[in-house]
């Protein structure tokens, strides 16, 4: 049986996402650990954690199946010295508050160039960024999500994620999640099982399947090659249902979190179930 969630609320206390994810009969979810549109937090309660760790073990939630998020206002190659700094330190939080709860993966968007230096500066900085967080924490992988390309976004093209993995020291506790919607806004035709195949193809042969940790299952409000970052439900935009039925009926995504981030949270449920169907087809 595939992992499949969505990304709940904590709302209330981290306790709170397990509950979530269940209403929804997700068997994995991702979340915040903290607000995600600030830089601080407070320190993680230890009865919470503990709550936290009850509450998924009586849903049946293991700890590798939750991808949570970090904080958006993050940039892990931003060009300027102080910038970088305070987003290194905000990053190095995030993975410390993960390895706290026991949490296997933090999920994070690579970073922007600003139109101030180049892709590659960039892509190196981000490496030196991750290479940093894996020195100062223990036992959380670092996992890198594809980007729609918008604006001066990085890791819009598997060529990007690679050469960040490439100069990674640490290459056992770093991966990939692949945002659907992020890769077909990207260029990446996923509309088509041909097509998907040859997509995911070229992931392997460029990045790699034991990089994969994990996938966000997303439609597009836009066209493919946009470069906007707009999810749609599954089925209602432009990518269809085709990659989502791959996804679901291949071994290659056994075992690792398969995430919602639709549009209408009302439904994922539904779409949960949608996708379970696929899956036993």
């Amino acid at each position: 049986m595939k992992k499949i969630g969505a990304h709940v609320s904590a709302a209330g206390g981290i306790f709170n996402a397990p509950k979530n994810a269940n209403l929804i009969n997700a068997n994995a979810f991702a979340f915040f650990t903290k607000n995600q549109r600030q830089w601080s937090a407070k320190p993680l309660n230890l009865d919470d954690i503990n709550l936290f760790r009850e509450q998924c073990e009586h849903f049946n939630i293991e700890l590798e199946h939750i991808l949570p998020h970090d904080s958006y206002l993050i940039n892990l190659g931003h060009p300027e010295k102080e910038k970088l700094e305070k987003s290194r330190k905000a990053f190095n939080i995030e993975m410390k508050r993960s390895e706290e709860i026991g949490l296997k993966l933090l999920n994070f968007h690579p970073g922007s160039h600003l139109n101030a230096i180049s892709e590659d500066e960039c892509l190196n900085k981000i490496s030196e960024s991750i290479n940093y967080s894996l020195n100062y924490t223990s036992g959380v992988t670092a996992v890198i999500e594809n980007t729609a390309g918008q604006g001066t976004n990085l890791g819009f093209k598997f060529e990007h994620l690679a050469k960040i993995i490439d100069k990674v020291e640490d290459k056992s506790r770093v991966g990939v999640c692949i945002d659907t919607c992020h890769a077909f806004a990207a260029g990446y035709d996923l509309s088509s099982i041909n097509n998907v195949k040859k997509v995911f193809q070229e992931f392997s042969n460029i990045i790699g399947f034991k990089y994969l940790k994990g996938i966000h299952l997303n439609d597009s409000k836009k066209k493919l090659g946009s470069r906007v970052d707009r999810h749609e439900s599954i089925g209602k935009g432009y990518v269809g249902y085709d990659v989502f039925r791959f996804i679901m009926k291949s071994d290659k995504f056994n075992n690792i979190p398969l995430i919602l981030e639709t549009s209408n949270p009302d439904i994922w449920k539904k779409e949960i179930e949608l996708l379970r169907s696929f899956e036993n087809e």
